[in-house]
């Protein structure tokens, strides 16, 4: 599995609009529809990835954690599904419903949203603040797989509560680590 890391970009740039398919119910849904109050993270994820599989839980268990406090979820799946069937839409739905996802999971057939955010790799987190200024591109916590490290949500965890209680976000953010966005054949972006 190829150990990409998120694309580092200077911190406080807007939030790119979108309008993009739920993979649950199909619906064409935008970011200021899904934005959170106070806190908006979006997460580009995938089915197969093993990043991804390895924090699915936690994921799911920050996001409930956080839904009352203004903060909303957007997970992005913006992989190749004609050589990776496994991230197409009907399995998307599958895994977020046996998943009980508490966010929308959203389909980037076109992987002109993944570009947009400058995403590199599954999982890639973005938080953004009311503003929607970007204040953290980082890692959930240290857990990769195989490392033994425990699961805990904790830099991802830490960001929501500095947003949350009027606190500076800290400055250094270790950068996520997953599988690299699996780009259609000529669509790779030029960021790299």
């Amino acid at each position: 599995m190829a150990r990409t890391p998120t694309y580092q970009i200077p911190l406080g740039f807007n939030a790119p609009d979108f309008s993009l398919p739920d993979g649950v119910s199909g619906r064409n849904v935008s970011l200021a529809q899904l934005k959170g109050e106070r806190v908006t993270v979006v997460m580009f994820i995938c089915n197969h990835c093993p990043f991804v599989v390895h924090v699915q839980d936690e994921l799911v268990r920050i996001a409930n954690d956080y839904l009352t406090k203004g903060v909303r979820f957007i997970a992005i799946s913006s992989n190749d599904v004609e050589n990776y069937p496994q991230d197409g839409p009907e399995a998307m739905k599958a895994y977020a419903e046996r998943l009980k996802f508490p966010f929308p999971y959203l389909f980037d057939e076109s992987q002109e949203v993944a570009k947009a955010y400058f995403a590199a790799c599954t999982p890639d987190i973005s938080v953004f603040d009311a503003a929607m200024e970007c204040v953290y591109r980082g890692q959930l916590d240290g857990a990769r797989p195989g490392n033994d490290i425990p699961l805990s949500g904790k830099d991802l965890r830490t960001v929501l509560d500095c947003i949350i209680n009027d606190s500076p976000v800290p400055e250094r953010q270790i950068p996520s680590i997953g599988c690299n966005i699996k780009w259609k054949t000529g669509n790779e972006p030029d960021y790299f």
